[in-house]
Parts: structure tokens; sequence; C-alpha cells
């Protein structure tokens, strides 16, 4: 699959990428550090795949611009973790999104952290590969501790990424395995952005 990198918001010798732990560089790659513990389920059973199909790994990454050292993860396996000191500690917020109805094994897609407000941060969950095509869109706005589901009116396809507008931030846009739909009010009710634009899958968005 495709491994998440990113460069810090506050530094750009910094980088992050992810396997089963989280990874620093703080020299632009030339050495790392593991800065977590494996933030997966560590299931053996998905780690042993052949080829290129191995499970159990990160694939996103978030650090808060408006806060250095502000981290959320999201795996594969559908856990969500979070630091506030750089990655000395690590807390767990995948129950918070399970209890709304987002089932706990499913793909991690994204998650973004604000730059509006430091305590929020949206997740975006796929069940793709488990023949799941509920919309999981959520929000948070006081660290993960309370999250809210923003799915609202989204049509049943699997969401693979959420972007926050720089400038409003109740201007929301998610892309979908059937194109981009937009909010303008935090997600309390989304449209199509269709003109001219196919019904394609989209899975990143700036």
């Amino acid at each position: 699959w495709n491994t998440p990198i990113m460069i810090s918001p506050h530094d750009n010798r910094v980088i992050y990428t992810g396997g089963q732990k989280l990874l620093r560089s703080g020299d632009r790659g030339d050495t790392w550090k593991a800065i977590s513990p494996d933030l997966t389920d560590n299931d053996q059973e998905k780690i042993a795949g052949t080829g290129h199909i191995m499970y159990c790994t990160i694939t996103t990454i978030s650090e808060s611009p408006l806060e250095e050292g502000l981290i959320w993860v999201g795996t594969d396996d559908g856990r969500v973790h979070m630091t506030r000191d750089g990655g000395s500690s690590w807390t767990e917020y995948t129950s918070g999104i399970t209890e709304l109805g987002a089932p706990a094994d499913r793909w991690v897609s994204r998650v973004v952290t604000s730059g509006h407000h430091a305590g929020t941060a949206y997740v975006t969950k796929c069940g793709y590969r488990n023949d799941d095509f509920t919309p999981y869109v959520f929000k948070t706005t006081d660290y993960g501790q309370t999250w809210q589901d923003i799915s609202s009116n989204l049509p049943p396809y699997p969401v693979n990424v959420i972007f926050e507008d720089q400038k409003n931030e109740d201007l929301l846009f998610i892309g979908n395995d059937h194109g981009v739909y937009v909010s303008l009010n935090g997600g309390e009710n989304w449209a199509a952005l269709e003109a001219n634009m196919p019904p394609v899958v989209v899975r990143d968005l700036l």
C-alpha cells in the first residue's frame, strides 16, 4: 500500500513515516528513530501475508500546525492514537469512534488535525476491504475526549480523505469512491461537488 510520510509544519528537517511504529527523522531522512510503541493490533496472521499484502501498519499521520508535538496516527486495523509530547506518551482513541458505529477494524483512511483549533481533528474510516460502503467521518474538538459523527447525508461510498479549508473552519471536503463532496457547515450536511467532474475514486485532496 502507500506508506504515509509527512514533513513537520514546524521544522522542515523533521519527517515522519510509519510502519507498525511511528518513525521520526530530525535530519531530513538521514537517520530515523521510533517514537512510539507498536500502535497496531500486531495480529500475527495479518502480518504473515505474502508479497506486498501486509497489514498492521500505520496508514495516516498528522501533526498539528498549531501545537508542535501533537501528532495523530491511524492504522489499517482501525486504531487511532495521539501524542501531545512528540511521542513520549500515547493515548488510544479507537473506542470513542467505535461507540459511534464504526467497526473497530475498519481501515483508518485519514486523520487530519485542524489548522484552526489544536484540539480539533478529523478521522475517516474506509470499509471497502470489508464490503462495507458506509461513509465513516468523525470529528473531535477536545483532543479526542469526545467524538461526533459528521457523515450526515453522505451517500454510501467509502471515504478516503477529508480536508479542512485553511481560511474557513466550517468548509470541509471529503473524497470518496464517487468523487468530492463539500460541507459549508462543518459536516452538518454535504453536497456533491460535481460540475464536469466524472464519478471517480478520489484518494487525496489539497
